[in-house]
């Protein structure tokens, strides 16, 4: 989810209300934070065991835990990714030891989707999870639209920099990355831990 926020306080104060999401069958966590380069956006980041609980919750209790944040954000945006594996072993989303969190969203070529995958397995997986700071992350994919999201979290700014700094352009042509992508649209969001649900 991502929103531009009109009104900070009100947003924030809306935000407590999702303290209740733990009660709901299915869930598993959430958290976001403010993004770096666009002052005023806020992503939010919430997992769920499967789409038929996701679906029961909108249903049910979404619009009431909802109601708080009314008239505090405009342009939100929602996208539903299936997991397809983690960018380091042993993914949990857990947000409370990230400082910081890398979101790439990717829009692939469809005769490209497979060899895209399989670069992030072969290629960007093994790179971050070397990284020292990088925690965990996933890599879901939108279907049918050969949309991909790529979550990694960070335990600070100083670790994710020395990585982009050191890897990304030698990473980006081995794994081919031109003939792949469609488009990409990133951001990089300090962690608000009193979000984290």
């Amino acid at each position: 989810m991502r929103c531009a926020v009109l009104d900070r306080a009100g947003f924030e104060r809306g935000q407590r209300k999702w303290a209740g999401l733990p009660g709901e069958p299915g869930f598993r966590a959430q958290g976001g934070g403010w993004s770096r380069s666009r002052p005023g956006v806020a992503h939010l980041f919430g997992f769920w065991e499967s789409r038929a609980f996701y679906d029961s919750f909108m249903a049910r209790s979404h619009d009431r835990l909802a109601a708080a944040q009314n008239g505090t954000y405009q342009d939100m945006r929602v996208r539903l990714f299936q997991y397809r594996f983690d960018v380091k072993m042993g993914f949990e989303p857990r947000f409370t030891e990230a400082n910081l969190l890398r979101v790439a969203h990717c829009r692939v070529h469809k005769d490209r989707a497979e060899h895209f995958a399989l670069m992030q397995e072969k290629v960007w997986n093994p790179a971050m999870a070397g990284s020292p700071g990088m925690l965990r992350g996933v890599f879901a994919e939108a279907e049918p639209e050969s949309e991909f999201l790529v979550l990694s979290m960070w335990d600070s700014a100083a670790e994710r920099a020395k990585y982009r700094t050191e890897r990304v352009e030698r990473l980006a042509l081995r794994a081919q990355m031109g003939a792949d992508l469609a488009a990409i649209a990133g951001d990089v969001i300090d962690m608000e831990p009193s979000w984290t649900v």
